[in-house]
């Protein structure tokens, strides 16, 4: 992916710097970026906890997570055949876990949810439940009584 993606920097004319990288140790000094992008990515990462972790240590006070990520259903019977599935699947499939509770994810891992969308996209429901917003590096107010917290509910 590094190719294409330096081939479409270049026509674009925006300079960007690949870093191949474990998501749970980044390379770069705390408090670096204004702005963290993860797009489908946390299924997969072995410990996703650390991944955003570490992604909240190199963003820079109030800097800005984007992401957009599958994962837990709200619903019970859906969320029982995600947890069923994810062992096949994660074998099939490069890694990816379906049963990742992403906003549990990013609360515990210190970040405040301003954004949040979810929703069912197109396809089976045990695959297709989606969020995608905005989160922000927390301010040293532990987040599980931040009052944008980020939650699912239940």
């Amino acid at each position: 992916m590094h190719p294409q993606a330096r081939r479409r920097s270049r026509r674009s004319g925006i300079e960007i710097e690949l870093v191949g990288l474990s998501a749970e140790r980044i390379p770069f000094g705390e408090a670096s970026f204004d702005t963290v992008l993860v797009t489908f990515t946390l299924c997969s990462i072995a410990d996703p906890a650390a991944a955003l972790r570490e992604m909240r240590r190199v963003l820079k006070p109030g800097g800005r997570l984007i992401f957009c990520e599958h994962g837990l259903a709200p619903e019970a019977a859906v969320r029982r055949w995600q947890t069923r599935l994810t062992p096949l699947w994660s074998k099939l499939a490069g890694g990816c876990h379906l049963d990742r509770d992403i906003p549990r994810l990013l609360q515990e891992a210190g970040f405040r949810c301003d954004d949040m969308q979810r929703t069912y996209l197109p396809g089976p429901r045990v695959l297709a439940y989606n969020y995608w917003g905005t989160a922000v590096a927390g301010d040293g107010v532990p987040a599980a009584t931040s009052s944008a917290a980020c939650s699912m509910p239940r």
